[in-house]
């Protein structure tokens, strides 16, 4: 999941293994697979971001709760 902020500053988040497309209208439009579209305050460049760093995470190994630090 990712974090995204709407135009009215409040902030939800969003299956990131959904989305099909990012674009800017000059809105930020994200188009998920089931072609819900949903506008965000975020920019194109910050989606793409916050999903390639959600992805690096899940493709992490897991670890025990004791291994964190």
């Amino acid at each position: 999941m990712i974090l995204v902020t709407r135009f009215n500053g409040s902030k939800f988040y969003i299956n990131a293994e959904l989305i099909q497309t990012v674009e800017e209208t000059p809105s930020t439009v994200i188009t998920l697979v089931d072609h819900t579209r949903l506008v965000v305050a975020d920019s194109a460049a910050a989606i793409v971001e916050k999903v390639i760093e959600y992805r690096q995470k899940i493709s992490l190994p897991l670890q025990k709760s004791g291994d964190l630090k």
